[in-house]
């Protein structure tokens, strides 16, 4: 009974190769496979950042009085030195005149008591007054001269007074919300409106703790701060809508204290605003490139995600795949990862296909072996 089995599919092969028929071959699957080395790589670090204006000031009254007229608008560009308000100054005026006499008033009185003195110290070289009377109208020159001097002062304090009633800006800038009208009656208590000065601009952010800690362990002392900072690459402010600014900016300012409660530093990145796109309160990404060197880089779709591991598929010396669990950090440029642990140099790895590879899989074939070679 066996004998007639294998003589029917004998004859059954034999056929099919008669009729010139081709057996199945065993098909080469779609993988693609890399070297590991190290490289250099730039990495975009990134930041969450405020804007602020190199110079924001708020802008109230020195004096109290009501609010003649409004000479901006919101969100005006102004230059230093501008009248942004003006306040009723009649009440200012009439103190200045009032000063004015009175210095009139105290001049004449030390004319006068200059003529007396002068008069007694004649007297006195002839012997004709005592020296009692000399000195008193000596007392008297000085007290009227003292007096000169209150009034003079009032007088600049008057002057002081009524140019506070014309408000003008401290800074070139922008105006922010003015929350008064005309009419108001303002006062020193008074907040009239915020000028941001934008002809340079600021963005706060905090350095990460890691960041933080690399300084401490490369041993930076205080003094070197400054010189840490000027060799940081250019900064690169992206704003929430995902637009670049076209301006690069500089890191300025690190705060030599560490935040207790986030572990972190605050800088500040100076940009230059010369078309005053840039206003306080805009929220971005500040985006600066650090070079990491000797790291091995491989494409993130080599990484396979096993719930909370990854893992790559190392080729062995018989051309099977083993998963091998890798500990990666983001490059940030959403095409590769960096890998910190579980690959070495030299080593080789599916990346193609690794989605599709399972243990012990065969990925590599002999005419693909001999043309990596």
């Amino acid at each position: 009974m066996n004998t007639i089995k294998w003589s029917l599919m004998l004859g059954i092969v034999t056929g099919l190769s008669a009729c010139n028929l081709d057996m199945p071959k065993e098909k080469n699957s779609s993988f693609e496979t890399m070297t590991v080395k190290k490289s250099d790589i730039e990495l975009p670090y990134k930041f969450s950042a405020r804007m602020k204006g190199q110079n924001d000031v708020t802008i109230t009254p020195q004096v109290s009085g009501q609010l003649m007229k409004i000479c901006v608008t919101e969100g005006q560009q102004v230059k230093k030195g501008q009248t942004l308000f003006i306040i009723d100054s009649r009440n200012a005026q009439l103190e200045l005149e009032a000063a004015q006499a009175n210095l009139q008033a105290a001049k004449a009185q030390e004319n006068s008591a200059k003529l007396e003195y002068d008069s007694n110290k004649n007297l006195f070289e002839k012997k004709i007054v005592s020296s009692y009377m000399l000195s008193n109208s000596e007392n008297a020159y000085k007290q009227a001269q003292a007096a000169v001097a209150q009034a003079r002062a009032a007088v600049n304090r008057a002057k002081v007074n009524l140019g506070f009633c014309t408000i003008t800006a401290p800074v070139s800038g922008i105006t922010g919300e003015i929350p008064v009208r005309t009419g108001d009656q303002v006062s020193p208590m008074s907040e009239l409106t915020m000028l941001s000065g934008n002809t340079t601009m600021y963005a706060e952010f905090s350095v990460t703790e890691a960041i933080v800690e690399a300084m401490v362990q490369s041993g930076m002392k205080a003094d070197e701060v400054d010189k840490y900072i000027a060799n940081l690459p250019a900064a690169t402010f992206v704003m929430k809508n995902g637009t670049e600014y076209p301006h690069k900016g500089r890191v300025v300012s690190l705060t030599g204290v560490v935040n207790a409660a986030t572990g972190s530093l605050t800088s500040k990145v100076s940009f230059p605003n010369p078309d005053g796109h840039l206003y306080s309160g805009i929220q971005g990404t500040i985006v600066m490139p650090f070079a990491e060197t000797g790291v091995i880089v491989i494409p993130q779709f080599a990484v396979v995600r096993l719930q909370d591991k990854s893992q790559v598929f190392k080729v062995k010396a018989d051309s099977t795949a083993t998963a091998v669990e890798v500990t990666t950090e983001d490059t940030g440029n959403g095409k590769d990862f960096i890998v910190t642990s579980g690959l070495n140099e030299g080593d080789k790895i599916v990346t193609v296909g690794a989605n599709n590879v399972t243990e012990g899989q065969r990925v590599l074939f002999p005419e693909e072996v001999k043309n990596e070679e």
